[in-house]
């Protein structure tokens, strides 16, 4: 029942992001455009060039996010990784930005770029997890430490490049008013290979769960498997951060609400992360721009109200079990 009651709360979710706004605009207004394509009405204008892709942008970059957090969490056997507190959402920005100052008329090797920069993060801290005697508080520390680094790598491109300066402000705290769809058809292949390969390595995920050991015993090749899993959640988060900027934590959040409402079956928990992450987004990023109305909040900085006090509550929650 879960599953469809997210696709109820998606489509919901996606009718009152096409509505609402600076302008609002009825449901049967919304269809007519769509259905009738006037060119010059009021409402097809609102809905193609700035209601839609912004809708779609955040269906596409929540369901991307939360199941990259997902995959993280549970490669990584650690409740607290996700794509923004290890670093790897850092890792896809400083790549986009150095795209886009070396290469500014290349537009449709973005996603590409911050694929490279979300894989090459999250390999590094891959092989810092492999590592041994590396806890769970130490291995987000040296994510901190590796956003660090590649934030410092980020502010040095926009001081030697100055153009690559012009809606930085937006992308680094993560928004969606500058998305239209010529981005959103680039980085949607990325993000529907990306999502295939995660619903189709589920079952594995589980056996992973289970350690190393037990997943050799059963056949597995783990090394192959982690690998494999660490790609897909590149693709995602790279994907997404080469339209939506650096928003965070949603990789953090949803995963943690499903798994305390589905259980640490991935085979069902995976699903419910791309729909719940979908609406979660889309209702965020409405919220960002109505509550202020007729200013607008990017959306990246509400999740990072929401997502700060959640990350320190798990912090304090881990501590708790370790000392129990």
């Amino acid at each position: 029942m879960l599953p469809w009651g997210l696709a109820l709360l998606l489509a919901v979710s996606v009718l009152l992001g096409l509505c609402l706004g600076s302008s609002s605009v009825s449901p049967m207004e919304v269809l007519r455009a769509i259905a009738c394509g006037d060119k010059q009405s009021a409402a097809y204008r609102i809905m193609l060039y700035s209601r839609l892709p912004r809708v779609l942008g955040a269906v596409m970059a929540g369901s991307a996010l939360a199941v990259a957090g997902a995959i993280l969490q549970a490669v990584l056997h650690n409740p607290l990784a996700s794509p923004n507190t290890i670093g790897v959402n850092n890792g896809a920005g400083l790549f986009v930005l150095l795209c886009s100052a070396l290469f500014p008329a290349m537009e449709h090797v973005l996603p590409l770029a911050a694929f490279l920069g979300a894989l090459f993060t999250a390999l590094v801290v891959f092989a810092l997890a492999k590592g041994s005697g590396v806890s769970r508080l130490t291995l987000v520390l040296a994510g901190v430490a590796m956003s660090s680094v590649l934030g410092a790598g980020m502010n040095c491109i926009m001081i030697l490049y100055p153009d690559a300066y012009i809606g930085a402000s937006t992308f680094l705290v993560g928004g969606l008013s500058a998305v239209t769809m010529k981005r959103l058809h680039f980085a949607c292949g990325y993000i529907l290979l990306g999502l295939i390969g995660a619903m189709l390595m589920r079952r594995d995920m589980n056996i992973m769960a289970l350690g190393e050991d037990t997943a050799r015993s059963l056949g597995m090749s783990v090394g192959r498997t982690r690998f494999l899993l660490i790609l897909t959640a590149a693709v995602l988060v790279g994907a997404a951060v080469s339209f939506a900027g650096m928003v965070g934590f949603v990789g953090l959040i949803v995963p943690h609400v499903f798994r305390f409402l589905v259980g640490h079956d991935n085979c069902r928990l995976v699903p419910c992360c791309a729909l719940g992450g979908a609406a979660f987004v889309a209702l965020c990023d409405l919220i960002a721009r109505t509550a202020f109305s007729p200013y607008e909040l990017p959306v990246g900085i509400l999740l990072s109200f929401i997502g700060g006090p959640f990350f320190v509550y798990l912090i304090i929650r881990s501590k708790r079990n370790q000392h129990d």
